[in-house]
Parts: structure tokens; C-alpha cells; sequence
């Protein structure tokens, strides 16, 4: 919790909806179009936190912007794309530099299957997203420019749990000119059952006298599965993940005969692969691999425990522990209780 003037914002913007072509446009602080895992809400995803690679090229989320989301008439198709500013102002309330440091950004989603008649505990999706980035990779003084703490140019993320410090992080990139985002994901829901898989790419092109162009890239699966036969809900509006509906809530009481009576809530299991690689020529932000074991215990549609176990590896890590390389294992057991109203 933040007090005073420590305080941030993260969803601030205004919508119109209706528009024609347009269909629905956001104009202000928002999330960009890439990472089905940032798109769907924290309510609702299976992990306590985010893969690797999806947080680390996407971090935070959200950044100021104008963004147009459009769905077919069946809603089959799912589209949106956007222009926003690379710097993250949650925590500052405004942006002044002496560059602009845009961002184009989009995602096209297919449902391509999704059984009516059972209310959606089937249904399969793919997706495809893809950016274009300009960060400032310039050096302090050079042209005048703003210097390196400027540069949006960098990837980082803690190790899929609430560190002090990132594990895996590029430093701000000197020299970064441009760079390109290509994401593919894929879904795919059978009853209580569902698999899901992200990966995605990052090519960035670096001034002459700065080194070789950089290719960062990183993925995950995972599985999941509910012993106690509910499914996974989705949104075929905006290709996310929707509201966990349990069979049955959780609740102990005695009736008036002194009987106890009970419901035991919804109860699942999912296992995640992940895998991120920010190390190229001479940038050394690490090799982080991952597997966590996870259990919810859903109370109701609107609360839940989670459990997490996550045990995993960093390699050739030359930022957080500079002028060194350093590598280690790592397990770490996460709980979280979430009521969202």
C-alpha cells in the first residue's frame, strides 16, 4: 500500500463505445494488446504471478495510449490496436522528455470452437500479437539527449514471485534504436481440463558502435484441471480468460435440526513450464527457467486461496550482480487469499 504522494493510478482512461469502424476506443492509461496472460485479470488468472516472458517484455502493463477494440458479430474474431508512450507513469502522473519513444502495438484472436450448448466448457483460441518500438537508446549528451535513465529500452521481471529485486534484466540497452514484438498464444478448453501456451520474440536493432542487433525470446505452458469439475469460463468478446462459477460455494453451518452442513468450494490443480532468454552479444540480463506447481481453492465466484511452489534456475545474470555472471537454483512457496468485489 502506497500513502500520500506515493500513491499510483493503473486503469485511468475514457471509452466510447459505438463508434463506427472503431467499435470501442480507450484514450488514456491502459493495458497494450500483447501477453494473453496481461490481458486477462489477476482474478481470474490460474498462477499467483505472471511467466517470465510475459512480464518482463510487457512490464506493468499498462502505459498511455489511444487503443481501438473491435469484435465480429459472432464473436468469433477479436481485434485491437493501439499507439502508446513507452515510459511507465503509473507512479509519476505525467511524461516530460526530449522523446516521445512510441509504441504501436496490436492482437488479432480467434475462437475458433466454443460449445454453446455445454455454456462454454469447451472452446479453443489462438492469438497473434505484434509491436513496433522506438525507446531513446541514446548516451548521456549525445545530440542533446536525455541520457540513459530515459531509455525504455530494457527487459526485467522477478522470478514469477513478489522479489525485492528483478533476477532477469537487460539493463537499459545503449544504443536501442527500434525494436519488434511477435507473440503467438493458444488455448484450448475440454471440460475441466485446459491447456495453455505462450511464446514470444523480441528483435531489437541497436545504432552502429553499440554491438550486434539482440534477439530475446520465452515461453510457457501450462496445464490445468478442476477435481471438482468445474471449467475454466471465456470471454470470446476479448479472447481472455472470464469468472471461475464454483458448483458450489464454500460454506460450513448448522441447520436447525444440528446437523452440519457443508460445500466444499471448486478445487483445482495446474502445473506451468516457463522459460525466458534475455541474454545476446555483449547484454547478459539472464536465463531464468521455471516450473511451479499450483492449487486454488475457490470460495465462491469472488474469492479464493492460492498455493504456489516455484522451483527454478537463473543463469548468466550480469546486471543485478554486476561486473560478475552469477547463476543458482531457486524454490519459493507463495499463498495468496483474494476477495475482488
Amino acid at each position: 500500500m502506497r500513502w500520500g504522494n506515493q500513491s499510483e493510478f493503473r486503469d485511468a482512461w475514457l471509452g466510447f463505445k459505438n463508434l463506427p469502424f472503431f467499435q470501442k476506443v480507450l484514450i488514456g492509461n491502459q493495458k497494450r494488446p500483447f501477453g494473453l496472460d496481461h490481458l486477462n485479470s489477476s482474478r481470474f488468472n490460474v498462477f499467483i504471478e505472471r511467466p517470465y516472458i510475459i512480464e518482463a517484455i510487457n512490464e506493468d502493463a499498462r502505459r498511455l495510449g489511444i487503443q481501438s477494440h473491435n469484435v465480429s458479430d459472432d464473436q468469433g474474431w477479436n481485434w485491437r490496436y493501439g499507439v502508446f508512450n513507452q515510459r511507465n507513469i503509473q507512479d509519476e502522473g505525467n511524461y516530460t522528455n526530449n522523446h516521445l519513444q512510441l509504441q504501436l502495438a496490436s492482437r488479432l484472436a480467434r475462437t475458433y470452437w466454443y460449445d454453446e450448448a455445454s455454456g462454454g466448457r469447451g472452446y479453443g483460441h489462438w492469438a497473434i500479437a505484434g509491436s513496433w518500438a522506438f525507446p531513446d537508446g541514446s548516451t548521456p549528451g549525445d545530440n542533446g539527449g536525455p541520457g540513459p535513465d530515459a531509455n525504455e529500452g530494457r527487459f526485467r521481471t522477478r522470478p514469477e514471485a513478489r522479489t525485492a529485486t528483478r533476477w532477469l534484466d537487460t539493463g537499459r540497452i545503449a544504443g536501442a534504436d527500434d525494436y519488434q514484438l511477435l507473440a503467438f498464444e493458444k488455448v484450448f478448453n475440454y471440460g475441466a481440463f485446459q491447456f495453455v501456451g505462450e511464446y514470444q520474440t523480441v528483435f531489437m536493432d541497436r545504432d552502429p558502435g553499440f554491438g550486434d542487433n539482440l534477439t530475446f525470446h520465452g515461453g510457457y505452458v501450462y496445464l490445468s484441471y478442476f477435481l471438482t469439475g468445474e471449467h475454466m469460463s471465456w470471454n470470446r468478446k476479448s479472447g481472455t480468460l472470464g469468472r471461475i462459477i464454483p458448483h458450489e460455494n464454500f460454506f460450513c453451518v448448522r441447520d436447525g435440526d444440528g446437523c452440519t452442513q457443508r460445500g466444499i468450494g471448486a478445487w483445482q490443480v495446474a502445473l506451468r513450464a516457463s522459460y525466458a532468454d534475455f541474454n545476446d552479444d555483449n547484454i547478459f540480463g539472464g536465463i531464468g527457467r521455471s516450473l511451479t506447481f499450483g492449487v486454488n481453492w475457490y470460495w465462491s465466484p469472488y474469492a479464493r486461496m492460492q498455493f504456489n511452489w516455484v522451483h527454478g534456475t537463473i543463469e548468466d545474470n550480469g546486471v543485478t550482480a554486476a561486473p560478475a555472471l552469477v547463476s543458482g537454483d531457486y524454490d519459493i512457496v507463495g499463498f495468496r487469499f483474494m476477495v475482488d468485489f
